[in-house]
């Protein structure tokens, strides 16, 4: 029986005339009716924002966190509201892998950092918020260390214009409610599973209803939520994302083009550090942007694309349900084929080479169980200017690049999460000064080994609260 989901509106369930078919990505076979919703509605509906962000005033912070926490159960383990059905966490899982391509051991997986952040969400408020007691946020004001405090409140809402590409990116969003601004969604498009998923946990588990509001709609859709929530944040890729840069109310969550920075030492010894430069590049399919893109190396440049190649030419594509899948499918197989398209035309440039073609048992597009996978592609750039070496894509991909010592930090580009790797004191400094790295790991720590106490791209509740000068009589 295809699944009915509805628009939720402040909690309501509210079934549209206008449905969008989500469709298994191995057969075609209809998974799910989803209700989509055009722009007046959200417009309408979130005039009464203030309204619905005032049920969350009935709870203390404490309690709000007590909610989490037993949500975070709820969504790891019950059969849960879904539509005009239910679903229980297996339902969640061959759901998420038919109609996005996640394999279901990665969903699984997916589920369990939810689960934690959920249930360990006191410490990622305590990260977030650097130790302030928030009672501060009950009463408007109080007092900490000796200092009389108050926060205020930038927006009623915080929307997300949310991706399709893994589930762990939701764990963003979640403190919100703890930190008592009501949520409007807007799901990915192959993915309303997980957000939906969590607010009925949460509501599941005492969270008031109107907290939630979930909106599957188009891009217009998507920008009335943005420009009528006071805060908000954004998925998408680098062209999408632009328009949006720079207005102080989005936080941009677009590529990262992440890196493993080996200094001159750790290149000479890279063997050591195998696992963790191809742990990096394809932990949880490479679909993320935590996800290395660069392996930047102060020597043996070629030398480690060849081992990386070597380890990397291992993956095979498997069946969503194989327990051992490490690679997720791409829903639209054209898409996966203009991708190996484009690198392909871009390696016609002089300075790169795809390693991994030499390892490879065939073309770097494959298909297994009904669907299509990108193998992994390690590719060797002699020139950092190579349009591959500053290039990220949804599926493990690394281009490796060599740099003298002296001018790696300067030559890397943006980069979201740098882990460097270097006993070089000198170096380490360097990294600790750099401009160009948002998330320093320093030292052996892969990109994607991520603490939800230090946020790695923007921080929610900078974004959500501004601290204001404060006297009291």
């Amino acid at each position: 029986m295809t699944i009915r989901i509805p628009t939720l509106r402040a909690g309501e369930p509210y079934y549209s005339l206008e449905l969008q078919t989500l469709t298994d990505v191995r057969d075609g076979s209809p998974v799910a009716e989803v209700s989509q919703t055009l722009p007046g509605m959200i417009a309408r509906d979130l005039d009464r924002i203030e309204e619905h962000r005032r049920s969350l005033d009935a709870f203390t912070v404490t309690e709000l966190v007590e909610i989490c926490r037993r949500a975070a159960r709820l969504f790891m383990e019950a059969e849960l509201p879904l539509g005009d059905s239910t679903q229980t966490p297996d339902d969640y899982v061959r759901q998420l892998a038919a109609t996005a391509g996640m394999p279901e051991v990665m969903g699984r997986a997916n589920m369990a950092k939810i689960e934690g952040v959920m249930s360990g969400i006191d410490g990622v408020l305590d990260g977030l918020t650097r130790g302030l007691d928030l009672s501060v946020l009950d009463g408007g004001w109080g007092s900490q260390d000796g200092r009389r405090l108050s926060y205020l409140r930038q927006t009623e809402a915080l929307g997300a214009i949310l991706p399709n590409n893994s589930p762990g990116v939701h764990n963003l969003w979640i403190p919100a409610i703890p930190l008592k601004v009501a949520l409007v969604l807007k799901p990915g498009s192959a993915e309303p599973w997980t957000p939906y998923r969590i607010a009925q946990a949460m509501i599941q588990a005492g969270c008031p209803k109107e907290a939630f509001s979930l909106y599957p709609t188009d891009y217009s859709g998507a920008a009335e939520v943005l420009l009528r929530t006071g805060r908000s944040m954004f998925f998408g890729d680098a062209a999408t994302v632009e328009s949006w840069k720079g207005t102080g109310k989005v936080e941009i969550h677009g590529p990262g083009w992440s890196k493993v920075i080996l200094g001159a030492d750790a290149a000479r010894d890279f063997e050591h550090h195998l696992d963790l430069l191809v742990g990096s590049v394809a932990a949880n399919g490479g679909r993320s942007c935590i996800n290395a893109s660069g392996v930047w190396a102060a020597g043996n440049g070629r030398e480690i694309a060849e081992a990386m190649a070597e380890r990397l030419a291992r993956v095979q594509a498997r069946p969503l349900d194989h327990p051992e899948a490490q690679l997720a499918a791409f829903p639209d197989p054209e898409i996966a084929r203009r991708i190996s398209e484009m690198i392909d035309q871009q390696l016609e440039t002089p300075g790169a080479e795809d390693v991994t073609a030499r390892y490879r048992d065939g073309n770097r597009v494959a298909e297994a169980g009904g669907c299509t996978f990108l193998l992994p592609t390690v590719v060797y750039c002699e020139d950092p200017s190579h349009p591959l070496a500053a290039s990220e894509f949804i599926f493990p991909f690394a281009a490796v690049v060599e740099t003298p010592a002296d001018e790696l930090l300067s030559s890397i580009g943006p980069t979201l999460i740098g882990s460097v790797i270097s006993g070089d004191e000198t170096f380490r400094r360097e990294a600790l000064e750099s401009l160009s790295i948002d998330r320093l790991n320093l030292g052996p720590i892969p990109t994607y080994q991520i603490s939800w106490d230090q946020p790695h791209e923007g921080n929610l509740f900078e974004h959500l609260y501004h601290q204001r000068a404060f006297q009291a009589a």
